[in-house]
């Protein structure tokens, strides 16, 4: 295996665990600017992000090697939870490479001491083995450092789903999560897409959760020409069910209020076969430059952009002007938190106020400009339930103008239909 591998999974580490970097953007720029096999390329991915989410974990293993672990030098430490991760988590990986290439790493970057340090808590942990967390208490304590969770964040979500619920859900994050693309279908069908990758040695099936979605099991779809000529793009399928459930049709009006990247902005524009027209917004400028990149990227010519605060685009236009609107609402991003571990980490309670003030004001603001019998989706990437369904039942009780669509249950993917994750707000008031 490469030393390389390791020694860029460091980077990143260090990058996202001390300097704030976003760990999925890092990642995608280090595969496409290094050559790196498919194998390898597979280990880097599984190593940042895997150590990156088993932090909490990691450190409290780490604090039963090392007294006083805050005064080792920061990237001493991500080497040691990148090294933890590897003998805990990766059974594939032979434990006298993980300490070796550990010792390589640590005599190119640090001194004698740090070299001995290293090696001697790597060959004591082999040793004796990992601590057991079973006595932590109390439970809130405990869970969070099984499940790497802060402790807050657990206590918050027992409070919203009990602890049973809370428990599975702080142990789902922890698994990996699939890697999807959409087809651009005015380029391609989705048949002839797969079929092509499955022809470039890409392990590929259609995600349940789209009619033009894939998931990609093996191969890494940034350097296949696909990608670059707008054929796929790069898209969590719970992404994808977004554009599905707006269920658009030709020459509609659509506006997208917090677009950028501009992932579901290009989704509805190429669901339009680029008719009609998508009015999207982001706050800062820089962001719509990206969605105008993309759209560029797919060939979409029925796109609009412009940089301006959701909560003031009832000064844009005119009341009852959308077909469809959607509000892909900024959020704490709970529930996307396998793909962008560093989330746990940054977040706080306050900020989830925050976010939700600011998200009731989207709609108070942006609903007017629905057209009768015009359909709109309040999305989020988080779980938390004063984000989603505490928010949606606190702004209908203010009115009578609007509801939760009841056919919405019904529409979704067979499978979803009777999914765990259907709330009992909704499935009380809505049961389809």
């Amino acid at each position: 295996m490469s030393k390389t591998v390791r020694a860029h999974a460091l980077d990143v580490l260090v990058k996202v665990g001390d300097n704030g970097a976003f760990s999925h953007l890092l990642i995608d720029q280090t595969l496409k600017n290094n050559a790196l096999d498919i194998r390898d390329q597979g280990l880097f991915t599984e190593l940042v992000y895997g150590t990156l989410n088993r932090k909490l974990t990691l450190a409290y293993d780490l604090d039963q090697f090392v007294k006083k672990t805050g005064k080792l030098q920061s990237w001493v430490k991500w080497l040691l939870y990148l090294s933890f991760y590897q003998l805990k988590y990766l059974d594939k990986v032979p434990d006298h490479a993980v300490v070796n290439e550990a010792v390589e790493i640590a005599k190119k970057r640090g001194h004698q001491g740090i070299v001995k340090l290293v090696n001697g808590v790597l060959r004591q942990a082999l040793r004796q083995g990992f601590p057991s967390y079973e006595t932590i208490e109390p439970v809130t304590k405990r869970l969070s450092i099984e499940t790497s969770t802060p402790e807050w964040l657990m206590e918050r979500w027992i409070d919203s789903y009990g602890l049973e619920k809370a428990e599975k859900i702080a142990t789902a994050q922890l698994i990996k999560a699939d890697k999807a693309v959409r087809v651009n279908l005015l380029k391609m069908t989705l048949e002839d897409a797969k079929q092509q990758l499955i022809e470039d040695g890409f392990e590929v099936e259609a995600s349940p959760f789209s009619s033009k979605g894939l998931i990609i099991n093996a191969g890494n779809i940034l350097k296949h020409p696909f990608f670059d000529e707008g054929i796929v793009t790069i898209q969590d399928q719970t992404s994808m069910l977004v554009g599905e459930m707006m269920a658009v049709e030709k020459d509609q009006v659509i506006l997208d209020s917090c677009s950028a990247p501009g992932g579901k902005t290009t989704d509805l524009a190429e669901r339009l076969s680029n008719t009609g027209r998508v009015y999207s917004y982001d706050l800062h400028e820089k962001k719509t430059t990206l969605v105008d990149k993309k759209a560029a990227q797919l060939g979409l010519i029925n796109i609009k952009t412009k940089a301006m605060d959701a909560r003031e685009l009832d000064q844009a236009f005119e009341v009852k002007t959308f077909d469809r609107i959607l509000i892909d609402a900024p959020c704490s991003g709970f529930g996307v938190i396998r793909t962008k571990p560093d989330i746990k980490y940054t977040k706080t309670s306050e900020d989830v106020l925050n976010l939700s003030m600011i998200q009731f004001d989207m709609l108070n603001t942006i609903m007017p400009l629905l057209k009768e019998d015009g359909k709109l989706i309040y999305s989020t990437c988080t779980i938390d339930p004063t984000e989603n369904e505490a928010l949606i039942a606190e702004f209908l009780s203010g009115q009578t103008r609007y509801e939760v669509d009841p056919t919405f249950f019904t529409e979704l993917p067979a499978f979803l239909q009777q999914s765990v994750g259907v709330t009992p707000f909704w499935s009380a008031n809505f049961p389809g």
